[in-house]
């Protein structure tokens, strides 16, 4: 499922990972883009991104994912962190309610700060911790009904619905562009390789893969 070529996608798109500090936000980009988890994961200086492709139907997306790495305990994410972003999880960490509850304001800022068509995974981290449990299945997915997005439990350690979480927001966007094209008339069918996958944002870094460019 996985692409390892840097070269072999069709979509380059922008996910976010936000939520309090400690949820396992490194844990699950490193899980789910080199499928390895460190008991030691420290608090991340500086930005992180990493990459990993998956096959949604027909076409390979190829997704950059950023990490918050840190940040947010200055409450110092900028509007660059978000610019361009089409997906985004949404963590907290099911044995904190406090990081549920911060929930809210993350989603307020996310959206203050990205187009309305952006596709948001909520994700309860650390579901392998069952017997520290503090948040309620039922309360967060009332809380993603309610707010319109997805929602799935995860845990890193035991590499539970990671991939589930991420290909899930992965082929949603897919889908949203499939949409925006036939809503303006394109057949997706016969968009060239390379169409940037756009969903509203004006400053967007999803980039275009050119048609041509760097194939083997």
């Amino acid at each position: 499922m996985a692409y390892r070529s840097d070269d072999d996608y069709d979509y380059l798109v922008k996910v976010v990972l936000i939520g309090d500090s400690g949820v396992g936000k490194s844990n699950l980009l490193s899980r789910f883009t080199r499928n390895e988890f460190n008991l030691e994961s420290k608090s991340t200086i500086g930005v992180e991104f990493a990459t990993r492709s998956i096959r949604v139907e027909d076409k390979v997306v190829r997704a950059q994912i950023w990490d918050t790495a840190g940040q947010e305990r200055y409450r110092a994410i900028t509007s660059a962190y978000y610019r361009g972003a089409v997906g985004a999880l949404l963590v907290y960490d099911v044995t904190r309610h406090t990081t549920f509850e911060a929930v809210e304001r993350w989603l307020k800022e996310l959206r203050d700060h990205t187009d309305s068509n952006i596709v948001i995974m909520l994700v309860g981290n650390k579901a392998d911790l069952r017997h520290l449990r503090a948040v309620t299945v039922d309360d967060a997915k009332a809380f993603a009904e309610r707010e319109n997005t997805f929602f799935m439990e995860t845990s890193a350690l035991e590499s539970m619905n990671v991939d589930n979480a991420f290909t899930e927001v992965l082929t949603q966007i897919y889908r949203v562009t499939r949409r925006k094209a036939l809503d303006a008339g394109d057949d997706p069918e016969t968009l060239p390789k390379g169409q940037t996958i756009d969903i509203g944002t004006n400053d967007d870094v999803s980039a275009v893969k050119k048609a041509g460019c760097c194939s083997a």
